[in-house]
């Protein structure tokens, strides 16, 4: 007989997988705050640049999928990045409804100034080699298969 699993059966907080992972969760965005500050931005603000960085102008939606995040979350931080001039906001001239995220000069020249953030993290994170992407696909997988449970008891 296999023994029970302790993420299962036991209420004791360092049992807990979704403890694990909220505690690694603040302390690696800690980790960003001293490298982010000097760029007047935030955690959140530069996941917005990242996805604009790679992929170039998108709308509001496409964005938000991107960074799994509500409209009512997403508003406020790009007001806040469009206020310090890194991004704006136009109406797309094919669909009024539809708004439009783009760097500005400032936001794109912010790349290079940001081009040191990820060696920092990966360098303060240590992962042996390969170790990166294998927790990449683990963390990939567990969030679909929790975001699909989450959706089928919400749907109740």
């Amino acid at each position: 007989m296999a023994a029970p699993d302790p993420a299962t059966t036991s209420q004791r907080l360092d049992d807990q997988l979704c403890f694990s992972l909220y505690a690694a969760s603040r302390a690696v965005t800690q980790l960003y705050r001293p490298l982010l500050e000097p760029l007047g931005i935030t955690y959140p603000q530069y996941l917005v640049l990242l996805v604009l960085w790679e992929r170039g102008a998108v709308p509001v939606g496409e964005l938000g999928t991107a960074l799994r995040l509500d409209y009512g979350t997403l508003s406020p931080l790009l007001k806040r990045l469009e206020a310090a001039g890194l991004v704006e906001r136009t109406r797309r001239p094919d669909d009024e409804r539809s708004v439009l995220i783009a760097l500005t000069e400032a936001g794109d020249a912010l790349r290079t100034r940001a081009a040191a953030v990820p060696v920092a993290i990966g360098d303060a994170m240590a992962l042996p080699a390969g170790e990166h992407e294998r927790l990449l696909e683990v963390l990939a997988g567990l969030t679909e298969r929790v975001a699909a449970r989450a959706a089928e008891l919400a749907a109740r």
